[in-house]
């Protein structure tokens, strides 16, 4: 049994990580504002919590100095996933305001661990795939990813920026404490738990439209031809589980699919799936972000033994699934 501190514990990731570590037999805490994670999150099938909430789950906010330092003096393994980040409209329209949050919140809590150099077995921080250059994101022919095109770095948005930061912390973090850590970079994760309201990423975004079609509009952010390699939150919790048990040590590893999907992909799958005909609208006036990008997970491959095992189509019918039975019950 471990025990491990789960920052953002409450959200998409966190909370099927927390489950998967609990039904594993593992001690787990947990960090979270609850900016977009959910309390009820964390309940079983049966409907009640994974864990005692009021002993082991912390409503704080990370951007306090040495908030998580109690927390942290209990525990052997912190996995820090928490950060500010929304869809594409809110990362752009508040750029400062992210970057300087991230900044905080991630020196926060390395600067929380490194008070407990004795203690800590290892530190898993998640990273992103938009932390990559600009210069490797601005074609529409796609080159898988590769760990060591990181630097020079030129990263798109303050939300690459802001992350990029929180690696490089992490990294001194280890060469100076001797406390082993991984980081995982995370491309374009979906599935449920999740918020498919109006700071949603874009699958849930999407899912919503043709779900509420024709009262809503189903327009679709940009060209449509944009891309991104779209890894279910599944392979994301094995990949962290990986990394707690082999991956400690081996610095930067990529995580997610050598495959690029448009968003217009995505749009026409979920129309199909939706069984509507809906007509999308293609708002190019809209920003797209990176023009598209895939990952070259060979390193994944090789030190945690992972590669994306949830498919693109039934990722997606589970989401709509679930998304279309949460606004049943709002109706309800």
């Amino acid at each position: 049994m471990k025990k491990i501190l789960v920052t953002g514990g409450a959200g998409m990731i966190g909370s099927n990580l927390v489950k998967r570590l609990v039904n594993e037999g593992n001690e787990v805490f947990i960090i979270d504002n609850l900016w977009r994670g959910k309390i009820e999150y964390l309940n079983d099938e049966t409907g009640k919590p994974v864990i005692p909430l009021e002993s082991h789950f912390f409503n704080l906010d990370l951007l306090e100095q040495g908030i998580a330092d109690e927390i942290i003096s209990k525990v052997e393994y912190v996995i820090h996933l928490a950060d500010i980040v929304a869809g594409i409209d809110y990362v752009f329209n508040n750029q400062g305001s992210i970057f300087r949050q991230n900044l905080l919140i991630n020196s926060n809590v390395i600067t929380s661990v490194r008070k407990f150099t004795n203690s800590i077995k290892g530190f898993i921080y998640v990273g992103t795939a938009c932390s990559f250059p600009l210069t490797r994101q601005n074609s529409l022919d796609v080159i898988p990813l590769r760990e060591e095109e990181l630097y020079p770095a030129l990263p798109e948005s303050a939300y690459g920026w802001s992350k990029l930061m929180g690696q490089y912390e992490t990294e001194l973090l280890e060469k100076e404490t001797g406390i082993p850590i991984s980081i995982l970079m995370f491309h374009n994760v979906y599935g449920s738990p999740c918020d498919f309201g109006e700071r949603s990423q874009v699958i849930p975004a999407l899912i919503r439209k043709a779900i509420t079609y024709p009262d809503e509009p189903f327009h679709v952010w940009g060209s449509g031809e944009q891309g991104r390699a779209f890894i279910h939150v599944d392979d994301i919790v094995n990949a962290l589980c990986l990394a707690l048990e082999k991956g400690l040590g081996h610095g930067v590893i990529q995580i997610g699919p050598s495959v690029c999907t448009s968003i217009k992909e995505i749009a026409e799958q979920v129309i199909e799936i939706s069984g509507k005909k809906i007509e999308a609208f293609y708002d190019k006036s809209k920003p797209e972000g990176d023009k598209a990008r895939s990952a070259d997970f060979s390193k994944a491959k090789a030190i945690l033994d992972w590669e994306p095992k949830v498919t693109l189509k039934d990722g997606l019918n589970a989401q709509y699934n679930w998304i279309k039975k949460q606004m049943e019950n709002k109706k309800d």
